[in-house]
């Protein structure tokens, strides 16, 4: 039994072709045309991914997004069948990791849930190697519990999130570029190097953390260089 991965898309066809790539791969896939069945399946099964399509007949990719943010913190995909720049965002803000324009190349679309798989169970492995705890000014990250405090209240992070979070703190002091922080997080050839998809992950990490790009406690930015925690 192999990665077991949430699939939904109302064009069959689509939601077909994925789970015969990932099957390929020897993942374990949960396929729905629909948001109800699969929000059922989401209560009872411990997935480690899944990839939503946007529009649903019965709801929103977005909606299923917030629903499994509430409880789990395993990688999300979204796919959307428009270019606007609008549906990526919204789906970054609610918590989603990455996301797919159909038409997609359904071997980017396995190398991208390679990476997102690969970089939750980095910073989720009982058997990660180096004790790493990072502190500053009442923010607490444990890498190896994957655990986000502040003010000793737990924080709920998406991976994405927490992955930049650890960059800025493992650079404490130093000016990480959003180029250097994309690459980091996602290695694999087929990302586009965008920073807007950066700015947003940012943004909504100043929001869960209280912060202000005008006045940062936490993450400050430098302006056409990057993002630094001062030391």
């Amino acid at each position: 039994m192999g990665d077991k991965i949430l699939v939904i898309d109302d064009e069959r066809e689509i939601a077909d072709l994925v789970e015969l790539y990932l099957q390929n791969e020897n993942y374990t896939v949960f396929k729905f045309y629909s948001a109800n069945d699969a929000l059922a399946c989401i209560e009872k099964t411990n997935l480690d991914l899944a990839i939503l399509d946007v529009m649903l007949p019965d709801g929103n990719g977005f909606e299923i997004c917030q629903k499994i943010r509430e409880k789990y913190a395993y990688p999300v995909i979204m796919l959307t069948a428009k270019e606007e720049e609008t549906d990526k965002i919204t789906g970054l803000t609610l918590g989603a990791d990455d996301y797919i324009t159909k038409p997609f190349r359904p071997l980017e679309m396995v190398a991208r849930v390679k990476a997102q798989l690969r970089r939750y169970k980095k910073y989720n492995s009982p058997l990660a190697k180096d004790e790493k705890v990072f502190i500053h000014s009442g923010l607490v990250l444990d890498v190896n519990k994957h655990q986000c405090l502040l003010n000793e209240k737990p924080l709920s992070l998406t991976p994405t999130e927490f992955s930049i979070l650890r960059i800025l703190f493992e650079q404490k002091g130093n000016v990480v570029s959003s180029e250097r922080i994309f690459h980091e997080i996602w290695k694999d050839e087929y990302f586009s190097k965008s920073n807007n998809t950066i700015t947003v992950h940012i943004r909504h990490l100043r929001e869960k953390l209280n912060d202000s790009a005008e006045n940062p406690k936490y993450i400050k930015t430098i302006w056409g260089v990057g993002y630094k925690i001062e030391k």
